[in-house]
This record gives C-alpha cells, sequence and structure tokens, in this order.
C-alpha cells in the first residue's frame, strides 16, 4: 500500500468502524492537531469506536489527494454523525510506513460561491510530477509576494488571468473576481495577517500551504491548496478555520506548529531554516483600488 492508501484506509474507519485497520495504520505515538482530539492512537480509536455507536452513520468522501515525502495531503467531504457535511482537508506524517502526526482544517459545507464552484469540485489528477518543485516554488513566492503582503503588484504575474478558478465561498473567478475581492476587503477594512508559513507540500501541479495569523481580528489557521498549470496558478481551494483561545477538547497541542525549535518552513521542501522570522513578521494585507 501506498502512503496515501494508508491514509485514506484510516480516516475510512470512521465509516468502517474497523479498530484493526485504526490500528495498524497508525503509530501508538501518533501526535494529533486537532485540537478537539487526544494525543496517541488509543484516542483516534476511541473515536473510531464512539461514531459506530452514533444513531447516524457518518459518511466520507475524498476527493482529491497526493504526497510529498513523508507527507500525503487529502481533500475531503465528510459528515460525521449526521452532524452535516464538512470540507476537510487532512495532512498526515508517516514514519516507517505507519502515520505518526495529523493536521487538519475543517469547515461546514456551503452553497456555492458566486461563480457557482463549491468547496471541493475541480481538478483532481495529479499531473506534471516533474514540475513538483518548480509549482512549489512558485506558490511559496505567491504566499510572500501576495498573500503576505510583500509585493501584492505582482499579483497578476502570478495568476491565470481570467481563466483562474476559484473555489474560496465568497470569491468570482479571474483575476478580476480576486481583485475585486481584495478591494471590497479594504473598503470594509478587514485585514489579513499572514503569520507564519509552517509547510509547502506538493505533487506534480497540486501545492498546499499551511499557515497561520488573523483575518478579520481573529487568529486562523490558513490552508491554501492551488493548481498550477503553465507557470501560472490556475485554481484554488481554501479553508479558514478559527483557533480558539483555549482548546475546547482535551489536546493541548499546538494546532501547526511540528519543529522543535519553532522556526518556519520556507520554499525549500521541508528544510527548517532562518531565512524569514515569520514569527517577527507581520505584514497586514489592506488592499486598496
Amino acid at each position: 500500500m501506498t502512503h496515501t492508501d494508508i491514509a485514506k484506509a484510516l480516516v475510512g474507519t470512521f465509516v468502517s468502524g474497523d479498530v484493526a485497520v485504526a490500528e495498524a495504520s497508525a503509530l501508538p505515538s501518533y501526535k494529533q492537531h486537532n485540537l478537539n482530539f487526544g494525543d496517541g492512537r488509543d484516542a483516534f480509536v476511541a473515536a473510531v469506536k464512539g461514531l459506530q455507536e452514533a444513531p447516524v452513520k457518518t459518511t466520507l468522501q475524498t476527493v482529491r489527494s497526493f504526497e510529498d515525502g513523508e507527507y500525503v495531503v487529502l481533500h475531503s467531504i465528510v459528515n460525521f454523525a449526521g452532524s452535516g457535511d464538512q470540507v476537510a482537508l487532512d495532512v498526515f506524517r508517516f514514519e516507517d510506513d505507519k502515520i505518526a502526526e495529523h493536521w487538519d482544517n475543517v469547515a461546514n459545507v456551503v452553497a456555492p460561491n458566486p461563480s457557482g464552484h463549491t468547496q471541493t469540485d475541480g481538478a483532481t489528477e495529479v499531473t506534471d510530477l516533474d514540475k513538483t518543485d518548480a509549482n512549489k516554488a512558485l506558490v511559496a513566492d505567491f504566499v510572500r509576494d501576495v498573500l503576505r503582503g510583500e509585493n501584492p503588484d505582482k499579483l497578476p504575474e502570478y495568476i491565470a488571468g481570467e481563466d483562474y478558478i476559484q473555489h474560496n465561498v465568497d470569491i468570482a473567478d479571474g483575476l478580476t473576481g480576486l481583485t475585486t475581492a481584495f478591494a471590497a476587503m479594504a473598503e470594509q477594512g478587514v485585514a489579513m495577517v499572514y503569520d507564519k508559513v509552517f509547510k509547502v507540500l506538493g505533487q506534480g501541479n497540486f501545492v498546499l500551504v499551511l499557515g497561520d495569523g488573523e483575518f478579520g481580528g481573529k487568529p486562523v489557521a490558513f490552508y491554501d491548496l492551488f493548481r498550477v498549470a503553465d507557470g501560472k496558478i490556475a485554481e484554488h481551494w481554501d479553508i479558514i478555520e478559527e483557533i480558539p483561545a483555549e482548546t475546547p477538547g482535551q489536546n493541548k497541542t499546538a494546532k501547526l506548529n511540528q519543529n522543535p525549535t519553532g522556526a518556519p518552513i520556507c520554499a525549500a521542501p521541508f528544510v527548517y531554516c532562518s531565512c524569514m522570522d515569520l514569527d517577527y513578521i507581520r505584514i497586514y494585507m489592506i488592499f486598496e483600488q
């Protein structure tokens, strides 16, 4: 089995209730960054058992997936025990073919955006494997220049013009849709603060960026998934999840941080480096017309 197969098997136990698969897929020391669940494989198994006792069964559909070294990314629609459809971006880290660590962002499924796109539809096939490093570098540069606001005027250089497909629930397609949304944010005084970039994960045409900061004055985790085609960002999905001041469940693990030194991850794959000390840089993105 590939690492992707193992990750899908693990989340599939929420539906199947197969405790043996859950125990075979994860390490006993499994580290959990979802703040509602505890660390350890036993805590995951307990969640699987609890879902099987619910009167409404859990459903799950993984829409797209890819791998980057020891990491697997899944983009799914899940409904836990009839609580309502949610979209999730899950990241799993492997050690010796076992899942050692997990991060996720989750949001409720809502109506299609102004261009009629849902939070999960669009391209799913992983292509352009020979362009993985170039695509990751492109997206890392986009995050630095545009999302972190260092060179926002470079936005048109990164986006595939009016062919750009947008899955953000509030924004329309095309460069025009994006700039219109930024202008509306500026008019409303809504600031986005992109503090840290924790991970840049990619395979072929898909790249996922994990970061944190603030949106509308609230601390959030940013998960931005991009599809790159012909050297331009052609499609975008995202989940922005608020980080509570206090952990609502039993898990005190930080939602995003993994590196014990606390240093951010830069564009080079999984290299902890000091080239951007993002702990001390806060770029406020307020776009003006």
